[in-house]
């Protein structure tokens, strides 16, 4: 018989017992072995109710529009009296709707769109779709890139595939930011570079203003296929609608992920220019997702854009991005014995600190007063804040005085004041 009023203590020991006890002793460590009951907007209380935190790690951008959006839930709520998830074999007057619009919304002449469950799924896609269309199996990624855990995907993903035995071979990897290794890189059977526009996992990082206009230039010039992974930077979360529109470069197939789900209902997309439509007018069943566009995700993800894209949306975003870059400058200065960099588009934001140690005892800290957080996975010193795209003004104060506090904690731990 399943317990109506289970306990936090009760629900960990289950979670400990029949999901991941490694998990949970990690949560323990970095102190987040909290069970979140009541969420709205940007936070979250735990299951009595009697703390609350700021969600500055909103799943990767899963929480864009925070928890629990209203006008999203609403919509989802009225497409359940005459919808369910769809037969993804037939056509759909929804899937035919979103696709639509992510056609106007994308940059340049992509237009059509392969719709998934995840941004693994979509990345998968993407790298199926290039070597499908050009018949070469060469793929280029970047030192520290995080795609998805798909298969694929891992392939071309750093520290989590080294334990999974033999990958899908012909992957290259190459550092971020550095276009000389990239042409190095880059041979005969090169189908496709695929590269994060701000790659999260590895910190961050922020590339020079030439780097994707020259790596355009590198493709066209190599007949290669050019990838941009948007799963977490897209969807208005650097104050642009596309990360990559800062440097008006069309990709020639550009996935999304997270943010698509406006926390409702999962769903991803893989979309691409018109030449790469022969693959799949070849056969177009030789990809089938059978959860992949659902007519129910697809209503949500509509409801989402038409969010997102209102006038004074991505202004407000951008505000907000203004605000953190201030306080943030004013906490260098005075925390320089911890804080090495800060790195920003919008309300992406590294916090890059002095060493290894700083970002799980961050992590604790910001917990501890009141701010969900999380360090970069392949890159510890750094932590990553990722606030919902609606925080206000004085949630973003709230923020910086948590940073302000657990900065001045750590630092004294470490002996870095």
């Amino acid at each position: 018989m399943t317990d109506t009023h289970p306990t936090s203590e009760s629900i960990i020991n289950d979670f400990a017992s029949y999901v991941s006890p490694s998990k949970v002793a990690a949560y323990r460590q970095m102190g987040i072995d909290v069970v979140p009951g009541r969420r709205e907007g940007v936070r979250v209380w735990d299951l009595d109710g009697e703390r609350s935190w700021i969600d500055c790690r909103s799943a990767g951008g899963v929480f864009n529009l925070g928890h629990r959006p209203p006008r999203i839930i609403a919509t989802l709520q009225q497409a359940l009296d005459h919808l369910d998830i769809g037969d993804h074999i037939l056509i759909s007057q929804y899937r035919a709707a979103l696709a639509k619009r992510l056609a106007e919304l994308t940059p340049g002449d992509i237009t059509y769109t392969v719709f998934g469950v995840g941004g693994g799924e979509a990345a998968d896609v993407a790298i199926k779709l290039t070597r499908g269309y050009s018949g070469k199996a060469g793929i280029t990624c970047v030192v520290g890139a995080y795609h998805g855990h798909t298969g694929l995907a891992l392939a071309a993903t750093d520290g989590f595939s080294g334990k999974f035995g033999p990958l899908a071979p012909g992957f290259r990897r190459v550092p971020f930011g550095n276009i000389e290794a990239l042409a190095e890189a880059i041979d005969d059977d090169t189908a496709a570079v695929i590269v994060e526009t701000i790659p999260a996992t590895a910190g961050m990082l922020i590339p020079p203003p030439d780097y994707f206009p020259r790596v355009r230039q590198l493709c066209d010039e190599t007949d290669v296929l050019l990838i941009i992974d948007e799963v977490q930077a897209g969807l208005g979360r650097t104050g642009r609608l596309w990360a990559i529109d800062e440097y008006e470069v069309v990709p020639d197939i550009m996935f999304l992920g997270k943010g698509m789900s406006a926390a409702i209902y999962p769903i991803s997309a893989t979309c691409y220019r018109p030449k790469l439509q022969a693959f799949f007018d070849a056969d177009p069943f030789i990809h089938i997702s059978t959860y992949g566009g659902a007519d129910l995700g697809c209503v949500t993800c509509l409801a989402m854009l038409d969010q997102i894209t209102e006038p004074g949306f991505l202004t407000h975003v951008q505000k907000m991005g203004q605000r953190f870059t201030g306080g943030l400058a004013a906490l260098q200065k005075k925390h320089p014995g911890i804080i090495s960099e800060v790195r920003q588009r919008g309300l992406m934001i590294g916090l890059d600190m002095a060493n290894d140690m700083c970002g799980p005892l961050m992590v604790r800290a910001m917990g501890q007063h009141g701010v969900i957080s999380v360090y970069a996975h392949l890159r510890p010193s750094t932590l990553q804040i990722m606030p919902p795209l609606i925080i206000k003004p004085e949630e973003v104060d709230e923020v910086l005085d948590a940073l302000d506090v657990s900065l001045g904690e750590v630092a004294q731990s470490l002996g870095l004041s």
